[in-house]
């Protein structure tokens, strides 16, 4: 009886340390990098003065009519709901072909039954919820994941196809055919993009609805300094190749202050890291040394509020200290 109880304290101590870790990677993952936020409100801004100034519906929401239209009646209510356009929009950036209603379904299973499970297992409700919880959470942390490294790579080639761009301007392409042969010439997530910008302006689209189309897809600073250049010199005028040129030039020197502010960042990374999983690191150590010291801490039940407040504190301090080392730039 006894070793049964131990085993169940163990399985219960091990479903805890791996829900810390858990919500932990997803606090401490973010990278520290972070763009300047006076900056991105002033080009949104401009942006958006230059979108009012079309009558004419965006692209994203003719597309996503002509979405709904081709689903069957139970798949248009569910992509209707509340949300779905926003969750459909993340997928989308993220690179996925999942219909948005199908991850929350996913996620609401895996949540079900890692709750169900665990409560089988451990039978203790605190852990279970939050087992459930890290479950349903564990897809939108997929996607936000998946959305950021594919946003990191279309800034990473965003530079050679401005190059690409100015190269055939220069050689007397119209700013349409340049936009192809950033398709053809690149591969990857700035190749697909520029490519569907390119077939909007094919099929009639303006520049300005097909620029603003491209910006709502892959939502970057950096792309929106090369969008609001490219709409604003259609306004007035002026040496668009020489314009890239400069857009160029700063976007590569962003870049480089950004590889040196994750370089001068990494010890304070390293000690975050250490921070967060000594404690349990040490917890493992004592546990399996002198398991009669932490007997009380694991069997009494102010032992487990006691464990579930410390959780929650650790939360709180890898969000706080992920504040400390993200850098506006």
């Amino acid at each position: 009886m006894n070793l049964q109880l131990e085993s169940t304290e163990f399985i219960v101590i091990l479903a805890m340390v791996f829900i810390s870790v858990f919500i932990l990677l997803a606090s401490l993952s973010i990278p520290v990098f972070g763009e300047q936020r006076r900056v991105k409100r002033r080009l949104k801004q401009r942006l958006g003065e230059i979108s009012s100034a079309s009558d004419q519906p965006s692209i994203s929401s003719l597309l996503r009519a002509r979405y709904l239209k081709k689903l069957n009646p139970l798949e248009r209510q569910f992509e209707s709901l509340p949300g779905m356009e926003a969750l459909a929009r993340l997928i989308e950036q993220s690179g996925g072909q999942i219909m948005a209603y199908k991850v929350v379904v996913l996620s609401l299973l895996l949540g079900v039954a890692g709750f169900v499970l665990v409560l089988l297992v451990v039978n203790f409700l605190p852990v279970a919820l939050a087992a459930g919880i890290a479950l349903v959470l564990a897809p939108y942390l997929r996607l936000i994941y998946l959305r950021h490294k594919r946003l990191m790579e279309f800034e990473a080639q965003l530079p050679e196809a401005i190059d690409i761009i100015k190269r055939a301007l220069l050689t007397g392409h119209p700013f349409g055919e340049s936009l192809s042969l950033v398709t053809e010439g690149l591969e990857g997530p700035v190749s697909t993009e520029f490519g569907i910008t390119y077939s909007d302006l094919s099929y009639g689209s303006d520049l300005r609805r097909a620029m603003l189309g491209l910006l709502e897809r892959v939502p970057s600073v950096t792309l929106m300094a090369f969008v609001t250049a490219v709409l604003v010199q259609k306004e007035t005028g002026g040496n668009l190749a020489e314009i890239l040129e400069n857009i160029g030039t700063v976007i590569r020197g962003r870049f480089r202050f950004q590889r040196r502010v994750k370089t001068l960042s990494a010890e304070g990374r390293l000690s975050a890291w250490i921070l967060m999983l000594v404690p349990f690191g040490l917890f493992g150590l004592i546990y399996f040394t002198t398991p009669g010291y932490m007997e009380t801490l694991v069997r009494s039940d102010r032992g487990h509020q006691l464990i579930m407040i410390s959780f929650v504190l650790m939360l709180l301090g890898a969000v706080w200290i992920r504040r400390l080392l993200r850098i506006e730039v």
